[in-house]
């Protein structure tokens, strides 16, 4: 893991905020959307779970996507595109090492192709669902069949996480307040603009494909003094267990451009607990 301390700032100008709020209002107005449905999956209380048993609106807990318990997490929804579950993603993964035989290229061209193939757009607008994570194939489906997807940041780390191990290259998800992205293990490559450690092997590099511009393994500045949990990727898949007996849920998603929230509810909690234990620790010096 790598450990370093976040700081934000925060707009003071009255002006401002009464302008950020119109636009946020502007942004939640409704549209008219086309809605594609998907299945296979069932509630439970006020949450949506899938065929493997993971919760789809829900990061936390030990059935959520990210499994985070005890401030420690495992990214359990790639492993519904990992080993015996590998399909589209994982094979994507592998058409790019055949293609790129030098690994440094092969990275770049993964993270291109993430980058140019998602468009970043919050749970809320693409669901209905404060939170909804995708697993990799399903986001590979939607853009072999569109051309586009759409998907927050956790949905881009774990689709980059599953390809870059189809293509031989090992692959982690960090978690940062508010945030999460990929890691890739490529030593010695000159073009990141930091070089992180895992568990104490160095070689690491920062996959952020949400941004249009940002090249590959370059780390946000506002990351890079920010406390941050990692878990490296294996190539091993969830086995799915029946359906219990429930009546199947069909998920909506649109395809507008309606926008509520830019950040996970999720990624505020473990911002929130963050910021209370670092409040915490300088009080008790």
């Amino acid at each position: 893991m790598a450990h370093l301390q976040c700081r934000s700032d925060f707009l003071r100008s009255r002006t401002v905020r009464v302008v950020l709020c119109l636009v946020v209002l502007c942004l939640l107005s409704p549209l008219v959307v086309c809605a594609f449905p998907t299945s296979n999956f069932y509630e439970s209380g006020d949450d949506v779970f899938d065929d493997w048993d993971v919760c789809r609106t829900r990061g936390d807990g030990e059935d959520g996507f990210l499994h985070y318990v005890g401030g420690r997490f495992d990214p359990v929804i790639a492993a519904e595109s990992l080993g015996a579950n590998a399909n589209r993603a994982y094979v994507r993964g592998l058409e790019f090492q055949q293609e790129y035989p030098d690994i440094e290229q092969r990275a770049e061209a993964i993270f291109g192709y993430a980058q140019s193939k998602v468009r970043y757009t919050s749970d809320r607008s693409q669901f209905g669902y404060m939170e909804f994570a995708q697993n990799a194939d399903e986001l590979l489906a939607v853009i072999d069949e569109e051309g586009i997807a759409y998907g927050d940041c956790e949905d881009y780390a774990v689709l980059l996480g599953v390809m870059y191990l189809g293509a031989g290259i090992r692959s982690a998800v960090v978690l940062a307040p508010e945030h999460a992205a990929a890691l890739v293990y490529v030593p010695g490559y000159a073009g990141a603009n930091r070089q992180l450690s895992l568990d104490g092997e160095s070689g690491w590099v920062w996959a952020e494909a949400t941004g249009g511009n940002n090249p590959f393994g370059w780390m946000p500045e506002q990351y890079m003094n920010a406390e941050l949990q990692a878990q490296e990727l294996v190539d091993e898949g969830l086995v799915v267990e029946a359906l219990p007996d429930k009546p199947v849920v069909t998920i909506s998603r649109h395809t507008g451009s309606r926008f509520v929230l830019p950040v996970s509810p999720f990624f505020l909690v473990v911002g929130l607990l963050w910021l209370i234990s670092s409040v915490g620790r300088r009080r008790s010096r």
